[in-house]
């Protein structure tokens, strides 16, 4: 199956019956990265997180009393 990054727009071809490739298929919504962009994301990432300006804001969940 042939995909395209949609970062740097760099086609690569990846096996049919892998988990991504399925998901790909079956569900349009979900896009490919390819792995130089995914592992630049991650270490940049990392970079701001260790600045400590960086902010995560999870959703709160709330306790019900059932």
């Amino acid at each position: 199956m042939r995909v395209k990054c949609v970062l740097c727009d760099k086609i690569e071809s990846i096996e049919d019956e892998t988990l991504v490739a399925k998901r790909l298929r079956n569900r349009p919504i979900h896009t490919y990265m390819c792995n130089e962009c995914s592992e630049r994301i991650e270490e940049r990432t990392k970079e701001r997180i260790a600045t400590g300006n960086f902010k995560l804001y999870q959703s709160k969940q709330t306790e019900e009393d059932w």
